[in-house]
């Protein structure tokens, strides 16, 4: 992590801390996880309300605390969502309204939930598929829509994989879902895999992003240290699915 980046989230973790809500394992520590916060109800309202969401039939959504809601509502609303698992040191999971009994829609939309009704699904599985729409929350977001995460890259690594089976492309739209303390207006740092937003909606807050920068175009091997590979299964499998048609990963 650059120092101006350890920077940024420090002072926003700063303000975050005065309305986020503790995680029952990480209590405070926003480099572990990124917080439910006062309001966070108000913008998935506004998320369920739009016509991409509405339309959507396959979501991917991140683990965060504050989109437990959403992943509520994805249930009752009859939508299938992918969630990666923490750290995506399991790959990635599949709920839907016919896994979930009824009543346990709230219980299923949390990790411990989630882990028990659910169904694994591979990048192969996902290569299948047509996402329709990803929504991440964030640690610090700005106008442009360049996002930074707890600071290990995970959502930059979902991204990529996805777009690297076919799953999503420049069109898919990205929401980030954050408070407003969350959303400044400075320039952040932007890298070649720092994956883009398309809307952010906060409390009080829609803001459709103009397009500066693209998405990335998918893993950017040299980047992923041989560690990270082998704690990440799905890089695994996407090296070997890459290989079967007969590409290179280089690393």
């Amino acid at each position: 992590m650059s120092d101006s980046k350890s920077a940024l989230r420090i002072m926003v973790w700063g303000r975050l801390f005065k309305v986020a809500k503790p995680d029952s394992r990480f209590h405070w520590n926003f480099s572990q996880f990124i917080p439910d916060f006062d309001g966070s109800e108000i913008c998935v309202e506004k998320v369920r309300n739009m016509s991409i969401y509405k339309d959507a039939k396959i979501l991917m959504i991140t683990p965060d605390n504050n989109l437990a809601r959403l992943r509520e509502l994805c249930i009752l609303d009859d939508k299938t969502y992918i969630m990666p698992t923490y750290s995506i040191a399991r790959g990635f999971l599949k709920i839907s309204r016919e896994i979930v009994p009824e009543g346990k829609e709230d219980f299923a939309s949390t990790l411990d939930g989630a882990d028990r009704f659910s169904k694994p699904i591979s990048l192969k599985e996902i290569s299948r598929l047509k996402v329709d729409l990803m929504v991440t929350g964030c640690s610090i977001i700005n106008f442009d829509g360049v996002r930074y995460g707890k600071g290990h890259g995970y959502f930059d690594l979902e991204w990529a994989m996805f777009r690297e089976v076919g799953a999503v492309d420049e069109e898919t739209p990205i929401i980030v879902v954050a408070h407003d303390c969350q959303l400044v207006d400075e320039p952040i740092p932007q890298t070649e895999f720092d994956t883009i937003a398309d809307i952010i909606v906060t409390p009080t807050r829609e803001v459709t992003v103009k397009k500066k920068y693209k998405k990335p175009r998918g893993i950017i091997w040299e980047k992923i240290e041989p560690s990270t590979i082998d704690l990440i299964p799905p890089l695994k499998e996407l090296k070997e699915i890459i290989q079967e048609k007969g590409g290179e990963a280089n690393n």
